[in-house]
């Protein structure tokens, strides 16, 4: 198969891409991240239970997701400056719409879907750019990004937190969305595709390099949905934390307290945001040097075993707030890890429609994690029971790592590099076994 002369672009080009991404997923963060603190004004506000509340945020994440591979192949088909602005445009009107609103289907059309979809088209499309800009080093460039995800609302928790208690709900939600739609336009307009045949530096030998695979051939291999179950189950342990952590702080006595002077909750969200997002690049950069399986099975693990600590501390307001941080350091990696394994697997021409299919398990995971968890404590009258679900689910996903996911892929891809070589790799790939 021939191969095409390489384009090598500025390095001052990739890098002023990867800024231009971290702020257009600081921009539209908060609609994820802060959401359990508008949980109990949207109750008392439209007099409903949390379950029925919750279902706002499943909207969210499963919008946000379901559409993702659509919204990715449109990125790779037309480029992402003016989808990415539509992108940054419907979340701020989520949440402007959303101060309006005087019921619970009107919550679920505005936060839930306008959210849902802009949030949506700004993830995929900038994870899938970066993988494409950053051959050489896709776990840290997806984990920067990402972090801009995780750690954009750091900046917003405390205002909003103030906010709420200032000025009211829909106040607060009509400043700030009009904030996310200005910041988050601007810099996706100077977002764009990497040249033809970019490369960053030395290119990569064929007998190393990952096939171009179509999402046709990649839903057809166990390996696929391997991934596609795991980061299932490590949404839904990230998902219920962040969805129900104001009720179960609540529950847990935490919310009345104040710890290094600042109330708790807040100050474990702001924490939280942190090390959620500087995990996602150290991960990146440690699974690019110590293999992605083996950074997963480490981090999996670590936050389970968190949990766990977390969980039998509660009574304990500076451990809840300390080990809560320690939680999201286990969990945000995920949005570095899979992307960079996903791509690493089944090459960069077609990763951002590729990784959109991928990315349909946050939002399986939010469903589980969001209105279902809720449920499960309601019925338990326990939030033990809850934790003890997502608990197991980060030690197994950590041990499907090590003792499945690693020997599948590498089979899998000894597989695919023997016929790299020929012009009819899809076809002859298609439906290989792990």
């Amino acid at each position: 198969m021939k191969m095409n002369a390489a384009t090598i672009a500025p390095q001052s080009n990739r890098w002023l891409q990867l800024a231009l991404g971290l702020v257009c997923m600081m921009a539209v963060s908060s609609p994820q991240y802060v959401w359990t603190l508008f949980t109990k004004p949207i109750m008392a506000k439209l007099g409903v239970t949390l379950p029925e509340v919750q279902v706002t945020f499943s909207i969210l994440i499963v919008l946000q997701t379901f559409f993702s591979p659509f919204q990715g192949y449109l990125v790779d088909k037309f480029g992402p400056r003016f989808l990415l602005s539509v992108g940054a445009v419907l979340t701020g009107l989520s949440w402007i719409c959303a101060a309006e609103v005087d019921s619970l289907s009107g919550l679920y059309m505005t936060y839930g879907l306008l959210g849902g979809i802009g949030t949506g088209i700004i993830y995929v499309g900038v994870v899938g750019l970066m993988v494409k800009w950053f051959p050489d080093r896709r776990g840290f460039a997806t984990g920067m990004v990402a972090a801009g995800y995780g750690m954009g609302a750091i900046m917003t928790t405390f205002p909003i937190t103030n906010s709420l208690s200032g000025n009211g709900l829909a106040q607060t939600l009509t400043v700030f969305g009009v904030i996310f739609a200005v910041v988050g336009t601007l810099a996706a307009l100077g977002l764009r595709q990497p040249p033809a045949n970019f490369q960053a530096g030395p290119a990569v030998e064929k007998k190393s390099a990952a096939p171009d695979v179509t999402p046709t051939v990649m839903l057809k291999t166990p390996v696929f949905w391997l991934m596609f179950a795991m980061m299932t189950m490590m949404s839904t342990s990230g998902l219920m934390v962040i969805s129900q952590m104001a009720s179960f702080a609540k529950d847990f006595g935490i919310t009345a307290v104040t710890v290094f002077g600042m109330a708790a909750l807040p100050l474990a969200l702001t924490i939280d945001r942190f090390t959620n997002g500087l995990t996602r690049p150290f991960f990146g950069w440690v699974s690019d040097r110590c293999g992605r399986e083996n950074t997963m099975t480490l981090a999996f693990i670590l936050e389970g075993l968190a949990m766990i600590l977390w969980l039998a501390s509660r009574d304990n307001a500076i451990l809840f707030v300390l080990l809560s941080g320690v939680v999201f350091f286990g969990w945000g990696e995920i949005f570095s890890l899979f992307p960079s394994t996903l791509t690493d697997t089944f090459g960069a021409k077609n990763a951002t429609t590729n990784y959109g299919f991928l990315y349909m398990a946050q939002g399986v995971g939010s469903v589980l994690g969001g209105p279902l968890a809720a449920l499960l404590h309601e019925h338990t009258a326990s939030w033990t029971t809850v934790f003890a679900v997502v608990i197991s689910m980060d030690i197994i996903t950590g041990l499907l790592a090590w003792f499945v996911l690693k020997p599948m892929r590498q089979r899998w891809l000894a597989q695919a590099r023997t016929k790299l070589a020929t012009d009819d790799v899809e076809p002859q790939l298609a439906g290989q076994p792990g």
